[in-house]
């Protein structure tokens, strides 16, 4: 074990699905609640705000943040060997 109880060559929580799980879901969750918000006086018919506005903005925004844990794109991401043909090793 690595220093802070973590495995050497671990990512972290990030590593651990039922963690990318609970916090992927957990964010979803809050950019449904702070969309609701809004949503609801827009429903009512009126006019929206700057502060509507930037509500649903940041509600997709963490919406989005939970997508991109739960989908982990940096994971799944292969480093590329360097074409032979660039290099200019003699």
């Amino acid at each position: 074990m690595a220093e802070g109880g973590q495995a050497a060559g671990s990512r972290g929580p990030a590593g651990c699905w039922s963690c990318r799980v609970l916090g992927g879901l957990g964010l979803l969750a809050a950019g449904l609640w702070i969309y609701r918000g809004p949503r609801a006086v827009l429903r009512r018919g009126v006019a929206p705000n700057m502060a509507d506005i930037a509500q649903i903005t940041a509600a997709i925004s963490v919406a989005a943040w939970g997508v991109v844990i739960l989908v982990d794109p940096v994971g799944k991401q292969k480093r590329k060997e360097p074409d032979p043909r660039l290099t200019s090793d003699p």
